[in-house]
């Protein structure tokens, strides 16, 4: 089939919703590391990896190979039967993990992963009203949706109200228009004042990534999360770490984002690059929050042999592979990079923020003016360029303009360093 009559197919038979990149869709073919094909025999060199998902490369044989294994013994069976490979990753997972995570429940996404941690925290606490982070991304189910703070991902108004938005850490759009660190995390105290004033007083707690991933890879100040974590626990609640897209290494140097910061969570999401594409999610507590479920639960899909021999063997090469230095010393060389554009764009790079192979560009119209007007023109005009020149990126931020760059985590010096030159190619052929 070739490209023409999979578009065509893709606009009839799939839901008008399902949003594609570039003006015309490119439909991928086969992938092998950080390169990927079109269905046209172009190349590309992947740098949004899945977003965020393909983390140690597209068709890695050590994944592949356990995955085919894995085939000719058991395909599937629900958590109504332990197998060896889900009671193995838990143990990879409680191992990793920070403090006295121990027990962890599987299912097959971000979504399920995140809900079934705001379950835990209510039945644990007693409380139902829930924090969240504006500009926040939590899935698309209804519990997601309410999380999410970000309309253009909202289908619905909040279904669930007991979920209350606080302010996020942006501090290059600060809600308050104040600077760091002069401005004391005034939007990080501010939760004190939420909890006293749209709540009983008590909450479940706080749901947060350490980096805001559909937000446009928001990275919250070192001293934000200690100061919310501590007045959430205050009032009972608690921390539930989102490190869908902030685990496995990606932001360098670290197993899991919130690591940087140096606080605890009291539970922990995961899914994206767990598993390196195979459909998977996970949530790790301490055992006495996860007895706080007395009744009957199962997951069909989640933790099956499959995506579980994936996840074992994804986890079992970001570790033997030392992954998470690599994407600390080709992060610093894609920061340094991102900061030499911003050098020779001053007008349209507003800011370069992010981790490891988390790293962001936010354009605007103008810099130097007061309100920083989101250029989404640019974003738009910089897809259809890097995909000219072989570079496939991604976008964020409320306003569509951020760009986002998370390749996977095996990428190598030469082609972050291609990416940074084609990257500024690009920003010179839209006139920047």
């Amino acid at each position: 089939m070739d490209a023409a009559r999979v578009r065509e197919k893709h606009k009839k038979y799939l839901f008008p919703s399902v949003i594609n990149y570039y003006q015309t869709p490119l439909v991928l073919e086969r992938g092998q590391g950080c390169l990927i094909w079109d269905a046209d025999g172009n190349r590309y060199l992947d740098m949004f990896g899945g977003i965020l998902t393909v983390s140690v490369g597209h068709c890695h044989p050590e994944v592949n190979a356990a995955v085919k294994s894995q085939l000719d013994l058991l395909g599937h069976t629900s958590t109504l039967y332990p197998t060896e490979p889900i009671v193995d990753l838990a143990e990879r997972l409680a191992r990793l993990t920070p403090g006295k995570l121990e027990q962890s429940f599987f299912t097959s996404s971000g979504t399920e992963a995140d809900e079934t941690a705001v379950m835990l925290a209510q039945t644990h606490t007693g409380h139902s009203e829930l924090i969240a982070l504006r500009h926040g991304y939590s899935g698309r189910s209804l519990m997601g949706q309410a999380l999410t703070a970000h309309a253009p991902w909202r289908v619905l108004p909040t279904q669930v109200a007991a979920i209350k938005h606080a302010h996020n850490p942006y501090c290059y759009r600060c809600p308050m228009k104040l600077t760091y660190p002069g401005c004391q995390l005034q939007c990080g105290r501010d939760i004190e004042e939420l909890i006293r004033t749209t709540t009983t007083g008590r909450v479940a707690g706080i749901l947060l990534e350490p980096i805001q991933g559909v937000g446009g890879f928001i990275v919250a100040p070192r001293d934000y999360i200690p100061l919310v974590v501590d007045i959430v626990h205050k009032a009972d609640g608690l921390f539930i770490c989102d490190e869908v897209q902030t685990g496995f290494g990606r932001t360098g140097g670290t197993f899991w984002g919130i690591e940087h910061w140096g606080v605890e969570p009291d539970v922990m999401t995961m899914a994206k690059g767990i598993a390196n594409g195979f459909s998977i999610g996970a949530t790790v507590t301490r055992p006495e929050i996860a007895a706080s479920i007395k009744a009957l639960t199962i997951s069909t899909f989640g933790g099956n042999p499959i995506t579980s021999a994936a996840a074992n063997a994804t986890i079992d090469c970001i570790v033997e592979h030392k992954l998470a230095h690599n994407a600390e010393e080709r992060g610093g060389e894609l920061r340094a990079g991102l900061e030499a554009l911003k050098r020779d764009h001053p007008r349209t790079v507003g800011d370069v923020r992010g981790m490891g192979l988390m790293q962001a560009l936010e354009l605007v119209v103008d810099e130097t003016a007061q309100d920083r007007t989101p250029n989404t023109q640019a974003t738009l005009a910089l897809f259809e360029e890097t995909r000219k020149r072989g570079l496939l990126i991604g976008k964020g931020g409320l306003h569509g303009n951020v760009i986002r760059i998370s390749p996977p985590l095996t990428i190598d010096a030469g082609q972050i360093k291609d990416a940074i030159k084609i990257l500024g190619d690009s920003l010179r052929a839209i006139g920047a």
